[in-house]
């Protein structure tokens, strides 16, 4: 497999949203990452991610389709990803407050470098431990950057031209990007996982 792949790095977070990180309504909405909930192995839906508890029941996270309060966009944002680097770069131009994982990405892959999307336009791999078969996540796109989520990156109240260069500064995927799993059934990534691009 690693043939035709370039290597990305090792998963080294995976989390849900039991429920949305933004509340309030427009224009005062917040940001709150506080229900993010951790988990050592995500599965992976056609419909979208979930975490298995020791009784095997199911925690949905809000972007899956059957969640009661889904933020689903019509199946372009079932599944995040988010890179370390990212968080480097925004705990540089921002604050330390933006520690990995505070965006709300359920997968987080350890980098040294910036990703951007051209190197993406195939989707992502992830190689399970042990003999399981690949895990292939398909259409990429950028996580766009929410008024809630920047103020939240800021940290205190700007002018319009600030805010507007923090918007600027967080596009093109420094939040992360969107995946899609396409097969039927459900597959389960784990932390230590490897990553890969095609």
């Amino acid at each position: 497999m690693t043939d035709t792949l370039r290597p990305l790095g090792k998963i080294v977070r995976l989390q849900i949203q039991p429920s949305p990180l933004k509340a309030g309504e427009k224009p005062h909405r917040t940001y709150d990452p506080s229900p993010l909930m951790a988990v050592e192995r995500l599965a992976l839906t056609a419909q979208g991610a979930l975490a298995r508890l020791p009784n095997g029941d199911a925690v949905l996270d809000v972007h899956h389709t059957a969640h009661p309060h889904s933020r689903n966009s019509g199946g372009k944002n079932d599944l995040s990803v988010g890179f370390t680097a990212h968080y480097a770069a925004m705990r540089e131009r921002f604050s330390s407050h933006l520690t990995n994982g505070c965006a709300g990405e359920n997968i987080l892959v350890e980098t040294d470098r910036v990703v951007e999307l051209a190197s993406l336009a195939q989707g992502l791999v992830v190689q399970p431990q042990g003999n399981a078969a690949p895990v292939w996540l398909a259409a990429a796109r950028v996580a766009a950057p929410c008024e809630p989520f920047t103020r939240y990156a800021l940290g205190v109240a700007v002018e319009a031209a600030e805010f507007k260069q923090a918007l600027q500064f967080l596009e093109k995927g420094m939040r992360g990007f969107y995946f899609g799993w396409e097969g039927e059934g459900e597959v389960t990534v784990a932390v230590g996982d490897t990553v890969w691009a095609p």
